[in-house]
């Protein structure tokens, strides 16, 4: 299963101040496990919301732009993982080993072709999978 592990913002984060060598070489150690252990997929940090924009779309899909920085920064994101696990426990027991403190970091199963059976027939499954095919990597 994969999941997206979503480190909250906080106000460190929401300054473009960056992370220390120390908190640097502590996180490449464990992101360094993870890939050894063929967990992590894919992951990266987020700039700070005052870098940002909101589109927000009305019912009748107008939209309107709103430039950040955002208020709540508990509600923002300040980078994410995708990682391939067996489970959600496994997820937590993964996030457990972080150097992760005085923070919250949020786990979420990703949706799978799989789990939408008779909504998802054959024909969306294969423009999908074309889709992801497409999607360039950082190998290519």
């Amino acid at each position: 299963m994969r999941v997206m592990v979503l480190v909250k913002a906080d106000e460190r984060s929401e300054t473009e101040a960056s992370p220390t060598r120390d908190e640097l070489a502590e996180m490449g150690k464990f992101n360094d496990q993870l890939v050894k252990a063929g967990v992590m997929l894919a992951a990266d940090g987020l700039k700070p919301s005052s870098a940002g924009k909101r589109v927000r779309f009305d019912a009748d899909n107008r939209s309107s732009v709103i430039d950040g920085p955002f208020a709540e920064s508990k509600e923002l994101v300040a980078g994410f993982w995708i990682w391939e696990v067996s489970s959600l426990e496994e997820a937590v027991e993964w996030l457990q080993r972080s150097p992760f403190r005085g923070t919250e970091v949020e786990i979420r199963p990703i949706w799978e072709a799989e789990e939408f059976d008779a909504t998802f027939n054959s024909e969306r499954r294969e423009a999908d999978q074309r889709q992801h095919d497409e999607i360039p990597t950082s190998e290519q």
